[in-house]
């Protein structure tokens, strides 16, 4: 019984969940190894990511010499191009799901449909309320940090790293970059669910107990500044323009595809590109657990890790009435 999965859900991913194996004890190099080559190797949205951060330097991206001067051009190009990779992939993924519904409901976790109307949307509805939060103020604040960080490299007040003066580095970063993205999350998400920011920023987040692509940047401009803000580190390591849109190229995009509401892309009966996380998805739903991700070992030390069992999801209830205080 202790491995059941749970309840209620249309589709459950093998459980227990478990946390990376670089935290595990005894250590196995070989999940080690299928670890980090699953994540990032073979057809992976980490190296997608890798992919249209250089294109974006190489096509889309205004030089540092220009950045050098605050001014409304290079700022709106900049500001283009990440509003069309946010409808681009949250969009994409929205109708491949949900308006023509190719995989039908495979790997879909939540049997239900998204909410068309509701009083608790800004707008009416889940998808337009999503869609607002995300490109108003989301794609805004994504933005704003690049050309902060553009024009502070540009004028000296960031380091910037070349391939020329460390190669090893300039690669190393591209790997290091989600792991601090995973130590942050996990910090700022437990802020975020301090009783007056909950109320006032990330319940508006949270108005999607069963998510879709464009539910992962639906924020409060507070909680848009908080999240992305795990950029502002760049001012400390060194970084390439490269690293800074990648950075928040990732951030940004798989907010997306974490909240697909599906686990993977399905090609020939097989799981081809690994989408949304149960993990996160049982957050939604049950609110007070895995604040974090399956990166990093936070919520099983702190005692808010639901592996998507039954008897987990036991622990979890006693908890959260611990918590309401009864």
């Amino acid at each position: 019984m202790s491995d059941a999965p749970l309840k209620g859900w249309h589709h459950v991913p093998d459980v227990p969940l478990q946390v990376s194996p670089v935290f595990q004890w005894p250590p196995r190099p070989g999940r080690i190894f299928a670890w980090f080559w699953s994540s990032w190797f073979l057809i992976s949205e980490r190296l997608i990511i890798v992919a249209i951060a250089f294109i974006s330097l190489q096509y889309f991206q205004p030089p540092l010499e220009e950045t050098q001067t605050l001014a409304i051009g290079w700022i709106a190009e900049m500001y283009l191009r990440n509003l069309v990779l946010m409808t681009l992939v949250a969009g994409g993924l929205h109708l491949y799901f949900y308006t023509f519904t190719r995989q039908g409901q495979a790997l879909k976790y939540d049997p239900r449909p998204l909410m068309k109307n509701g009083r608790q949307f800004t707008l009416g509805g889940q998808i337009r309320d999503n869609m607002f939060w995300t490109l108003a103020s989301g794609v805004t604040v994504w933005t704003a940090y690049e050309a902060l960080l553009f024009w502070a490299m540009a004028n000296g007040y960031a380091p910037v790293l070349t391939w020329a003066a460390n190669p090893l580095w300039f690669i190393a970063l591209f790997f290091l970059i989600p792991i601090w993205e995973s130590f942050y999350f996990y910090w700022i998400h437990r802020l975020l669910h301090v009783p007056f920011l909950y109320r006032h920023v990330h319940a508006l987040h949270h108005r999607n107990i069963n998510v879709g692509p464009w539910s992962g940047l639906s924020m409060h401009p507070v909680e848009h500044v908080i999240f992305l803000g795990s950029v502002l580190i760049h001012f400390v390591v060194p970084a390439n323009p490269v690293h800074i849109l990648f950075h928040l190229q990732y951030y940004a995009l798989t907010a997306a595809t974490t909240h697909t509401g599906f686990e993977g892309l399905v090609v020939r009966d097989e799981n081809r590109l690994k989408l949304g996380t149960f993990h996160h998805q049982m957050h939604h739903r049950y609110f007070e657990c895995n604040y974090g991700s399956l990166e990093l070992p936070w919520d099983k030390l702190f005692g808010s890790f639901h592996d998507g069992t039954e008897a987990s999801n036991e622990l979890m209830k006693d908890r959260r009435k611990r918590m309401s205080g009864g």
